[in-house]
């Protein structure tokens, strides 16, 4: 029979997308309130602030590693996904209470550990392994949590800052009903669980292989480091916004969590261009390995902490230009799409049959690694000064960027022996829309 499709992809994939922009929505939502609420309304210190955003950001993936595993053994993804948009849903609308803060934060996090690993795993669920529309797909998906992302600050973040932190908190927690309302209704559409496809015998003995794990182990701690750097956008970057930066056009001040919408404005605007550029360099064979690609996105971020140090510099002990805070996104938001898609593909791609939930929350447990670095690090905000700040920020993209380079030469052996890193369908990365041969693969 012929496939029911929207836009040329299976209907499921719809869903998935409008589930995942919810979710994200809701996520980034909270997220972009959580440090002023706690810095504002409950008069936590920024340092002890700093902590409890890492350690709630870390919980929250840290929790996948559980419920992608009690998904794919005991739950199933569906009921997984249900139980954990529930769950997410009662924990921001607990926000809107000062007593329920810590309750709240680890409903929102356990919640997040049941949702998160099995809706990529049912991206993948929809396809055949040799079906070209499935690196498509996994951008497609990026792109959703980047609608919900960019909307979010706008939409709970105005609320929030401008009528009260509980109705911005109380809109989030809509946003996650939503998803599950539309996931529970275009449940028809979506693959059933014993349809899982499993990958072939040569990909499946080339993933028990022992130097897959070192392969995978490392990017974990180049990854990490990353985070590290990374995960400040929801940190110091926001208190920056608020206190460094001079928000004035005109006569009108800008709200700071507006900031906050133009990292996934400028993922959904930039990610076109970057595949056509990298679709035009594959062509004409100039393809390098997933973690060089990575090693690039990681210079990238810190290239964009150095402007972030820069602006600090010539500002002073004033304010900086708003257009310094738009040219720092700007940077960091091209790094993130080198190095994120890339790592969530090749997770994906080596996931071993069965075990999809459990292997893609192995790469979220790096933010919950990266997160608690993040904390650590967010808390020399108030001891440093801003620039010599920055650059420590920039100085771990660069050791990042040197280990992942390092792992080149490891990755083409790899490919070389097992044809595992990629083989000759395309996979889950920013240019999986692009179908190459085994010998291009690992460049």
């Amino acid at each position: 029979m012929k496939e029911a499709t929207w836009f040329g992809q299976p209907r499921g994939l719809t869903i998935l997308f409008l589930t995942n922009m919810w979710e994200q929505f809701s996520y980034y939502g909270m997220r972009a309130l959580l440090v002023y609420y706690m810095t504002k309304q409950l008069l936590i210190s920024q340092q002890h602030s700093s902590f409890i955003y890492g350690a709630y950001v870390g919980t929250a993936y840290f929790m996948p590693i559980i419920g992608g595993a009690i998904a794919d053994r005991c739950l199933g993804k569906r009921r997984s996904i249900i139980l954990g948009s529930s769950l997410m849903a009662a924990g921001h609308f607990m926000m809107a209470f000062n007593a329920l803060f810590y309750v709240a934060l680890g409903t929102i996090a356990l919640g997040n550990g049941f949702f998160l690993p099995t809706l990529p795993s049912q991206v993948g669920d929809l396809y055949d392994r040799s079906d070209e529309r499935r690196g498509w797909a996994f951008n497609v998906y990026y792109v959703g949590i980047n609608v919900g992302g960019f909307l979010a600050p706008l939409v709970c973040g105005t609320l929030g800052e401008l009528y009260g932190w509980h109705y911005g908190f109380a809109a989030a927690g809509f946003g996650m009903l939503a998803g599950l309302i539309i996931y529970l209704a275009g449940g028809r559409y979506l693959p059933a669980e014993e349809e899982v496809v499993k990958p072939p015998p040569n990909q499946a003995q080339g993933q028990n292989d022992p130097r897959i794990y070192w392969l995978l182990g490392t990017i974990a701690i180049a990854v990490t480091i990353f985070r590290g750097a990374y995960e400040q956008l929801g940190n110091t970057i926001p208190l920056w916004a608020d206190s460094g930066i001079d928000r004035h056009v005109g006569t009108l001040r800008i709200p700071m969590t507006w900031f906050q919408s133009l990292n996934p404005l400028l993922v959904i605007a930039m990610t076109p261009l970057l595949l056509a550029n990298w679709k035009r360099a594959a062509r004409q064979g100039r393809h390098p390995a997933a973690t060089t690609r990575m090693a690039t996105g990681a210079l990238i971020l810190a290239l964009a902490y150095a402007v972030a140090a820069l602006a600090s510099y010539l500002a002073g002990d004033g304010p900086a230009s708003w257009l310094w805070l738009l040219l720092f996104f700007v940077v960091i938001t091209l790094g993130e799409l080198y190095i994120l898609p890339t790592g969530l593909g090749l997770f994906a791609h080596l996931a071993p049959p069965r075990l999809g939930a459990t292997t893609v929350a192995s790469w979220y447990l790096l933010i919950f690694t990266g997160s608690l670095f993040a904390g650590f690090i967010g808390s020399l905000w108030s001891v440093l000064s801003r620039p010599a700040y920055f650059l420590l920020l920039a100085g771990l993209g660069i050791i990042s960027a040197a280990i992942l380079r390092s792992l080149e030469e490891f990755c083409r052996k790899v490919d070389d022996r097992h044809q595992v890193v990629v083989d000759s369908a395309p996979y889950a990365t920013p240019e999986g829309m692009i179908e190459l041969a085994p010998a291009e693969s690992a460049r």
